[in-house]
């Protein structure tokens, strides 16, 4: 292999771990297209419809891969949400542990007396699986070059990771979660996938040659599954994007960019002065012709002809009150926050400044550039099956196969396979999902049409909708519309609060644990 089959195996796991919290940036999965409904089982996600029909099953809103400036914050937010779930499932590698945290790696030291190291909720973690979870993160450290702590320093923080991870393991079995067949055969399918590997078998032979145990590898890999479905459920209910977060995102990519994002404005005002030390009486008779002025103004007389009448600015007036375009940093937070929530031909109440009275008037407002966004597109159809218990399961399966093979062969037309089987709500455009941005979809669904070459049907995959059958038709470079940037950067802001917001969660688990460390037999 060109590259470490174990170094792949640390990416895969924890591109395994940031797809599930890029999973919680947006709900369900396939959203409205080409009038599909959106299916999201979150409820604090956008809103879905409410009809008979069934409904487009596997996309979510846009998210994920952008070029542009957008790119580099992604890849920030992907790193942190990668370092946050890291931290509670450690990635597969050389030394891949299996359900109790055996290594699969031989040791070049000779098998201590095994003893146990800490209770975790009256589970215990023992001692060999402690010097395998460090003889793991000593190799990982290796390879990326990474100074090595001291041994008692390492020996601590992977225990306390352990400890962590164990409490999660023990939370999701206590909520019934699980992971099925499918799924985890899936998942191995991807990893193969990502190691240029041209299937599961060819996978298996090379962890053998490693020195992997398949069977510990797939117990490793079962484990972060679960984890990342307990951390779906757990923290995205936490985590909440509002407008003026994404717009504060959003200025920020169109500054690196170079782009004019602030917002202008062209405001008119009438002044009335309010000279220093000018008594109650004075400042109460101003008050009074301010007041008169913007009673005019708001009943539609002609705001020029209202300042050249009343406005004590520096030209008086005559040029209509007009303060010129620019953007609201440059005026006055006082006249910004006053003109905030009226539109074009709006006139403000009284406000009152140190230099006296204002009325404003709104004649002209320009949004702000947005930076350019340009992202990988995916035309795709599927075909969607229905399980609800082994038994359909098995069917469906069969069922999908077959189609496959009918397609594959030029003996069957996907479309209308898709329109006949299919229960979807893109049947009866032949499984038509149209144009898909990245992360449209649920991961377990956009992982394998990611995979696909054009043309090329998917063996039968499992999401949370049921089986499906996938071929891509086209794919393409698009610029983003401002409504789908938007979508783009409160998924980006999601997945970045997201991997703060599991910090807090994966202390709180630990703590709510009853955790007894025990001291090494002498």
């Amino acid at each position: 292999m060109s590259d470490s089959l174990q170094r792949k195996l640390v990416r895969h796991a924890v591109a395994l771990a940031v797809a599930g919290l890029a999973s919680l940036s947006a709900s369900g999965a396939l959203a409205q297209s080409t009038g599909n409904q959106a299916s999201k089982p979150a409820p604090t996600q956008a809103k879905a419809k409410t009809a008979a029909k069934p409904k487009a099953q596997a996309r979510k809103a846009p998210a994920r891969k952008a070029t542009g400036a957008s790119t580099a914050d992604k890849a920030k937010a992907a790193g942190a949400a990668a370092g946050a779930a890291a931290v509670a499932a450690p990635a597969a590698s050389a030394t891949v542990t299996g359900t109790s945290g055996a290594s699969a790696a031989p040791s070049a030291k000779p098998r201590q007396a095994d003893y146990i190291v800490a209770l975790v909720n009256s589970e215990p973690i023992t001692n060999n699986e402690l010097r395998a979870r460090i003889a793991r993160a000593q190799q990982q450290l290796s390879q990326r070059n990474v100074a090595m702590p001291p041994e008692d320093v390492l020996r601590k923080q992977v225990l306390d990771l352990f400890i962590s991870e164990r409490a999660q393991v023990q939370l999701a079995k206590e909520m019934g979660l699980q992971v099925d067949q499918l799924t985890l055969d899936q998942a191995e399918a991807s990893v193969a996938q990502q190691n240029d590997l041209p299937s599961t078998q060819a996978l298996h032979r090379a962890l053998r040659a490693e020195g992997i145990s398949v069977q510990d590898f797939r117990a490793d890999l079962q484990r972060q599954i679960l984890l990342q479905r307990l951390r779906e459920r757990a923290v995205e209910a936490r985590v909440k994007v509002t407008d003026n977060d994404i717009d504060r995102f959003l200025r920020e990519q169109a500054v690196q960019q170079g782009v004019q994002s602030v917002p202008e404005v062209n405001l008119a005002m009438i002044l009335i002065r309010v000279p220093e030390n000018s008594s109650p009486a004075e400042v109460a008779k101003l008050r009074e012709r301010a007041d008169e002025a913007d009673k005019r103004a708001k009943a539609g007389e002609d705001f020029a002809k209202l300042a050249a009448e009343y406005s004590q600015s520096t030209n008086q007036g005559r040029d209509g009150g007009e303060l010129g375009l620019r953007p609201v940093d440059k005026y006055p937070a006082l006249f910004v926050s006053a003109t905030s929530r009226l539109g074009v031909g709006g006139v403000t109440d009284v406000v009152r400044s140190d230099a006296g009275f204002h009325i404003l008037k709104v004649i002209e407002r320009k949004k702000g550039a947005m930076p350019t966004v340009t992202v990988p597109q995916t035309h795709a159809r599927h075909i969607l099956l229905n399980v609800s218990s082994p038994s359909d399961e098995a069917s469906a399966l069969e069922r999908l196969r077959d189609i496959k093979r009918r397609v594959d062969a030029g003996q069957a037309d996907f479309a209308d396979m898709a329109r006949q089987y299919s229960k979807d709500g893109s049947a009866k455009d032949g499984g038509d999902l149209g144009w898909a941005n990245p992360g449209q979809f649920v991961p377990e669904f956009e992982q394998v049409m990611n995979g696909l070459a054009q043309g090329q049907v998917s063996e039968p995959l499992r999401s949370r909708f049921g089986l499906h059958l996938i071929q891509v038709l086209e794919r393409r470079e698009q610029p983003l519309s401002e409504t789908d940037q938007r979508a783009l950067a409160r998924n980006i802001l999601r997945e970045r609060k997201m991997a703060e917001e599991y910090d807090v969660w994966a202390q709180e688990v630990r703590g709510r644990a009853f955790v007894e460390m025990r001291e090494a037999p002498q």
